[in-house]
């Protein structure tokens, strides 16, 4: 048994430290290791020794460190990768979080969500609450791709919200080849979007 229980924590460590500091993790990036208890008791003596950190139930880290800062934070998006687990289930920013990346909102938003087409889950990291909303297929056909980034921080905002300046920021925060994948996926978006990907994409980067 000893053997066994060694051997299993062992084997999560390796993993743990093939990805390094920084990675974030499930219990279920393991289950390929043994079983379900087995796993769970493994993470529950490396967070005693201090390797790991726990950073909500059935979520783990193995932290950066800084010598000033001390143990960092993990980033909104290694969070997120690591809910939507293992399988190859796609993620998409949206709403408040999605308009903060494009910078068309200064708004940091406590609740960040992630349109996916996994299951949905919401977890609670200190004073932000991560949300995986499954969603449509269609919602995740530009999953991955700055035109479905852009569409869902322009839904955020609304058609009435999106003047001149919005546009102005759009087209000088968007290369030439961000803009041309905008007219690609026209298809996908309402026409109001559709219209507003065409105005982001015409000239060149405005002073």
């Amino acid at each position: 048994m000893g053997k066994s229980i060694h051997s299993t924590d062992s084997q999560i460590l390796s993993r743990i430290y093939g990805h390094g500091r920084g990675w974030v993790f499930t219990p279920n990036h393991f289950k390929d290791l043994g079983s379900r208890n087995a796993i769970a008791s493994a993470l529950k003596r490396q967070k005693q020794t201090g390797r790991i950190r726990q950073l909500a139930r059935g979520l783990y880290d193995y932290p950066k460190t800084d010598s000033e800062l001390g143990i960092l934070e993990p980033s909104m998006d290694d969070i997120a990768n690591a809910l939507a687990g293992r399988d190859a289930v796609r993620l998409q920013p949206s709403g408040a979080y999605a308009a903060n990346l494009l910078g068309i909102s200064t708004q940091v938003p406590m609740k960040i969500i992630y349109l996916t087409d996994g299951l949905p889950r919401t977890v609670t990291v200190g004073k932000r609450q991560i949300i995986l909303k499954r969603t449509t297929p269609r919602n995740m056909a530009m999953a991955g791709r700055i035109s479905g980034l852009v569409t869902q921080a322009l839904k955020y905002m609304g058609q009435d919200q999106v003047n001149e300046s919005v546009i102005t920021g759009l087209k000088n925060r968007l290369d030439e080849s961000a803009r041309a994948q905008l007219l690609k996926d026209i298809r996908f978006v309402p026409a109001w979007i559709g219209d507003v990907f065409r105005e982001i994409s015409q000239a060149g980067d405005v002073e």
